[in-house]
């Protein structure tokens, strides 16, 4: 009688481990929602569009448009909202968020509910230094796993990671649009929203030269891959598939090998890196 409660319990737990590991399995693929991360620079009426399509709007939808990364919010919008009105009906809102408002239920509930909802350019410390550790931060994120479309340009790209590159350089004192060298312990990171993991993104890539930028960060994180965006093109994010849009290249750096780094004057060597140029309707996996 013993054997037999040891044998019934023991499949219990076996039936009970293997609908948990089931379910696990099926939220880890069951991520709903989208991403487009532009480069920065023009973005083409094609690209609009293609970013509408993908986001699946129907009637009764509507897109947010988030302009904390800019100086100047209100023109951030009216920019959007000028282009995007021209190829959707969907109303268009913008939701301008401040330390106040982060714990406003009714905004963050629009927020949550939006079907596409569009980060502006600007300064990515700016937009975080808002959202970070706030229900806001939250509504992007149930948003995103509830099947919307979080899309983003420039500033609005780079807070797509987890580690974010904030553009200071630790070893300089002045602002550079792009690094001059390769030197470990140069780069400033800081947290992102982290929609997208075990990647750094750089924005506004081949147009200003960010390679050293994108390199320094492969060196303070050898597992992540570093993905470039030029101008006027993005990302489509599904899952772990990322597929090319606009009218330039990405560049992606992965598996930087023997990394040394030297104490004289925080030099760098890394003896082997895989890289790879995309176009437009390339695909490529990410972990």
């Amino acid at each position: 009688m013993k054997k037999y409660l040891h044998s019934v319990l023991a499949l219990k737990v076996h039936i009970g481990l293997f609908a948990f590991l089931c379910c696990a399995t099926i939220q880890a693929q069951s991520t709903k929602g989208k991403l487009f991360i532009i480069g920065g620079g023009h973005r083409s009426d094609a690209l609009m569009t293609q970013l509408i399509s993908i986001s699946e709007l129907k009637k009764k939808d509507y897109v947010v448009v988030l302009p904390m990364s800019s100086e100047e919010p209100d023109s951030a919008y009216i920019y959007f909202k000028e282009q995007f009105q021209k190829l959707t009906a969907n109303p268009i809102i913008m939701l301008n968020f401040d330390a106040t408002s982060t714990n406003n239920k009714v905004l963050n509930d629009s927020l949550q509910n939006a079907k596409l909802i569009f980060i502006s350019g600007g300064d990515q410390t700016r937009f975080m230094d808002v959202v970070k550790n706030t229900p806001t931060y939250t509504a992007i994120h149930r948003a995103y796993e509830n099947g919307s479309t979080i899309a983003g340009t420039s500033a609005g790209a780079a807070v797509m990671c987890e580690h974010m590159i904030t553009g200071n350089q630790k070893l300089e004192t002045k602002y550079s649009a792009t690094f001059d060298n390769i030197r470990h312990g140069n780069l400033e990171t800081s947290l992102g929203l982290g929609l997208i993991k075990n990647v750094i993104i750089d924005q506004h890539f081949l147009k200003r030269s960010r390679y050293n930028r994108l390199l320094t960060a492969l060196v303070e994180f050898p597992e992540h891959i570093g993905i470039g965006i030029d101008e006027s093109t993005a990302l489509i994010v599904r899952n772990k598939e990322i597929e090319i849009a606009g009218d330039s290249e990405v560049i992606v750096f992965k598996k930087p090998k023997r990394i040394t780094k030297s104490k004289k004057a925080n030099l760098v060597s890394i003896k082997r890196l895989e890289m790879a140029v995309y176009i437009q309707g390339q695909k490529f996996k990410i972990r």
